[in-house]
């Protein structure tokens, strides 16, 4: 985790339409947006502010990337990432430029340097989806135009971003609230757990000792959570979730893993059942980032019942976004 950017006076954004005069205060963010660390709690929550104006009244903020073009790479494959940047781009005006990867990863045909050299000098951003996180961190350097990490395997900045907004929509005070990762601590729970401690929240990582979050992201969340007056928890314990206001879980093999069936064995006492949102309380949140795999990291009842907001999830995906977009390029 970088050190959190430190909040600046926000800039103004003029809506450009008659009935809506009044401008829209933007957060100031740093260059990049490589993971959850790279902001602090107050531009996060200027950042979901934002979000939120964006998803009541889209049109105000039409022209905000007009003119600009915006590079899209996948090396893996998506529906909710590619969708929501797709469209959240062009309803700010801009141009998307899809660059799939999926059969040539970045830096075989050429490297990492001469990529960033060259998008820098026809676009205005780059969103890449990659496998390894340190190809963003290369990217980042040798590219003097604005990285936004879509998902890479330490973290998924973004979806963090859209989770936090789903919980405010639901009349959450985040600094006041209480979430539950259940199952392998991957890159969501990476970016989950780095946002929680940013706002001040409390989360409970509930998994294997073998497949927990990695240390090294565990021990700076903590470090932070000191100054930030958060709290950690990282147990294997069902009974740590008790009270919490949502339980969040995800699949047990990321996608590009190999199938591990000594994983998944260690992994079947943590699936969230109903049993498990018992503990929790009848007002727990039910969260997912998708894709789902029902039967295996949670069963049908749960995802599909009346707590789960898991496409409440997938929406926000594009207003967080685009709040992004909005506030490190708007002019």
């Amino acid at each position: 985790m970088t050190s959190p950017t430190v909040s600046t006076p926000s800039p103004k954004f003029p809506t450009g339409r008659a009935e809506h005069s009044e401008t829209v205060d933007i957060p100031s963010v740093p260059e990049n947006l490589l993971c959850i660390g790279d902001l602090d709690g107050p531009t996060i929550i200027g950042l979901l502010d934002l979000a939120v104006k964006l998803k009541a009244n889209p049109a105000r903020f039409s022209n905000a990337l007009a003119g600009m073009s915006i590079a899209l790479i996948f090396e893996k494959p998506s529906l909710r990432t590619r969708a929501s940047l797709e469209v959240g781009i062009h309803r700010l005006g801009g141009q998307p430029v899809i660059f799939d990867q999926q059969d040539s990863p970045i830096g075989r045909r050429e490297s990492v340097h001469d990529l960033g050299r060259n998008l820098e000098r026809w676009f205005d951003a780059v969103a890449a989806r990659v496998h390894r996180h340190e190809v963003l961190d290369q990217l980042a350097t040798h590219c003097d135009i604005p990285v936004l990490n879509t998902l890479s395997d330490l973290h998924h900045p973004c979806q963090a971003l859209a989770d936090l907004l789903t919980l405010h929509e639901r009349g959450l005070v985040l600094a006041d609230s209480h979430v539950a990762f259940v199952g392998d601590g991957n890159n969501v729970c990476h970016s989950l757990l780095q946002a929680m401690v940013a706002v001040g929240g409390r989360i409970t990582v509930l998994s294997p000792e073998n497949h927990g979050p990695d240390p090294k992201v565990i021990s700076e969340a903590r470090s932070l959570a000191a100054r930030t007056g958060a709290e950690i928890i990282v147990t294997s314990e069902p009974t740590a979730v008790a009270g919490v206001d949502a339980i969040y879980t995800d699949s047990w093999i990321s996608m590009g893993e190999a199938e591990d069936p000594a994983k998944v064995a260690s992994l079947a006492r943590f699936r969230v059942d109903a049993a498990l949102m018992a503990i929790a309380g009848p007002n727990a949140l039910f969260m997912h980032c998708l894709p789902a795999h029902r039967g295996e990291e949670v069963t049908a009842e749960i995802i599909d019942g009346p707590t789960s907001v898991v496409f409440d999830q997938a929406e926000n995906r594009l207003h967080a976004q685009n709040a992004w977009f909005v506030a490190r390029l708007a002019r």
